[in-house]
């Protein structure tokens, strides 16, 4: 089935483009290609905050022979389709558990292997600090009070406005299920407008003095510029539940030791996830090294929040991405090497 990708990028006040599909050059004097002539057709998510993780398995592919054409961006639902049809070979943007309810989409044509960041993917609900202490805000079920809906309300329809998620991604469903579950449709409107554009509307509100309330996850920009427990809190939720398709998470949704949580385990509403490759099933098997690839990548947490603040202070071209995932490798090229020797030997 023919497939009509957006190959734009949407990222909020980023003037961020791609042109046509490019080739990404393999560097002169490489040892082994066991990809050489393969062509690898990747995919990325919508939100930017993957971007460079993306960049930095395309240059590892790259450096293995094979010819690594310009990510497609999509939605979840079509990039999980995508895969599984083999129209694209993969991404570096699965979220588990939270896209376990893709898992049916996928799982005939294309696995999970490896992992781009384990354990380390919080989510859930921030405030202001400034409007957590006045109003002793601890819980989405304070927003069922009058004066903290008002406080939020910057519309004037009666309701607090929180920054949300666009249609498709995965933590729209959850954040749905939150607000039927927790009997909020009546105290908070959730803004589902381009992430990215919200976000930095809400960062304006803050730096004038106003209160704001988002969700987030990390690795991401957001919390980078708004530091919980200085700028912002987490806040909790009234007791622990998921989507069906996550249920057997909800006693991982209270987590210890979050910082700037107000309180100690932290009643997130999330479990933490892990970032993970999707891959179609003929290409790992066809391409022993790329397998052996997406098994051993580990990207730290720490570099990605580190990118992710220099995309937020400007540097959000395509160039700039391309540039930050160079660097990387060069400062870590014998992490990368290892990568590589791993792959290569795979394929012997």
């Amino acid at each position: 089935m023919a497939l009509k990708l957006n190959l734009g990028l949407r990222a909020a006040g980023m003037a961020l483009a791609f042109g046509a599909l490019t080739t990404l050059a393999v560097p002169a004097g490489a040892a082994e290609m066991p990809g050489k002539g393969v062509t690898v057709q990747p995919a990325r998510a919508t939100w930017n905050t993957g971007y460079f993780q993306a960049e930095i398995y395309i240059r590892a592919l790259a450096e293995l022979g094979y010819t690594v054409k310009r990510p497609k961006e999509l939605k979840n639902e079509l990039f999980y389709q995508a895969v599984a049809q083999g129209d694209v070979d993969f991404w570096v943007n699965g979220w588990f558990p939270l896209h376990n309810d893709k898992k049916k989409i996928f799982e005939k044509g294309a696995r999970i292997i490896g992992y781009v960041a384990q354990g380390g993917a919080l989510q859930g609900y921030l405030i202001d600090k400034k409007t957590a202490d006045r109003l002793k805000i601890k819980s989405l079920e304070d927003f069922k009070r009058p004066e903290v809906k008002k406080a939020f309300d910057t519309d004037g329809d009666g309701k607090a406005e929180m920054v949300a998620c666009p249609p498709g991604w995965g933590c729209e469903e959850v954040i749905k299920h939150h607000l039927d579950a927790y009997d909020l449709r009546g105290s908070i409107d959730p803004i589902k407008a381009e992430y990215s554009a919200s976000m930095a509307d809400a960062v304006g509100r803050y730096k004038t003095g106003k209160s704001i309330f988002f969700y987030t996850w990390t690795p991401n920009w957001t919390v980078g510029m708004l530091q919980p427990g200085k700028d912002v809190v987490w806040i909790g939720v009234p007791f622990p539940s998921l989507p069906k398709g996550q249920k057997k998470y909800e006693k991982a949704t209270t987590v210890k030791g979050v910082q700037g949580c107000v309180s100690d385990p932290c009643k997130m509403g999330w479990p933490a996830n892990d970032i993970r490759p999707v891959v179609n099933n003929k290409f790992l098997e066809k391409n022993p090294a790329a397998k052996k690839l997406f098994e051993v990548v580990r990207i730290p947490l720490q570099d990605i929040f580190v990118q992710n603040a220099k995309m937020q202070n400007g540097e959000n071209k395509e160039a700039d991405i391309k540039r930050h995932a160079e660097e990387w490798v060069a400062k870590n090229r014998k992490l990368f090497n290892g990568w590589l020797a791993e792959a290569r030997s795979a394929a012997k």
